[in-house]
């Protein structure tokens, strides 16, 4: 019998969590001028994905704890497909990627990504078809004011062309979550959180992430 994830408090992650790199246009394009030299030589051809590991998993409604010497974060809105047990998208999920700021984005070091709690999760996790969220528009608050909106209309792989490029090299298991990739502002950064501030990521018809920063206990 197919089973699909269903919505319930606490979500969280069943297999593994893939990001996406480079998948929006405007960091693409800021790139584009460096990708043809070493060590690569060439824009990539595939996808270039990572891994956030289960450590990384933050339940919703529980703050992010910087630790380690780091005095701010990287806010990464992003969405999530989930794959069901058919290996189709079940459904998707609103995320927050955080990362230590770091210049390269061709091959982030897991210190910079990987750390406890560094993946915001939402409370829920809604059901749908990728054609429900090609032009979803994702909006970033901190402390109430607006400091970025993520659009999907913007990305390089569209979520059917990411999936089936995936989809050439490696089979997406059930309970697994393909992260669309996450934006950047208009300088290449991208918008910043220390302690004490107050993230919050929306958009219509998902569930919020809702994440506090704290400092080192």
């Amino acid at each position: 019998m197919q089973t699909t994830p269903t919505p319930h408090l606490h979500w969280q992650p069943q297999g593994t969590v893939y990001g996406t790199l480079l998948n929006f246009r405007r960091e693409w394009n800021l790139w584009s001028p460096r990708m043809t030299q070493d060590p690569h030589k060439a824009a990539p051809q595939a996808p270039i994905l990572y891994v956030k590991s289960a450590n990384t998993f933050s339940p919703a409604g529980q703050d992010l704890l910087l630790q380690d010497g780091v005095s701010e974060v990287d806010i990464g809105a992003t969405l999530g497909l989930v794959i069901g047990a058919d290996g189709q998208v079940a459904g998707a999920v609103l995320l927050c990627d955080w990362s230590v700021p770091h210049t390269s984005y061709y091959r982030p070091p897991v210190k910079y990504r990987c750390r406890d709690g560094f993946l915001a999760l939402p409370q829920q996790f809604t059901q749908g078809q990728v054609a429900d969220w090609a032009a979803l528009q994702i909006e970033v608050r901190r402390n109430g004011e607006r400091v970025q909106t993520v659009d999907l209309r913007e990305l390089v792989r569209d979520l059917p062309t990411l999936l089936a490029d995936v989809g050439e090299f490696m089979t997406l298991q059930a309970g697994d979550v393909l992260m669309v990739g996450t934006d950047c502002l208009a300088d290449g950064s991208r918008p910043r959180a220390k302690a004490g501030d107050r993230v919050e990521i929306s958009a219509p018809g998902f569930d919020p992430v809702n994440v506090t920063v704290g400092g080192a206990a």
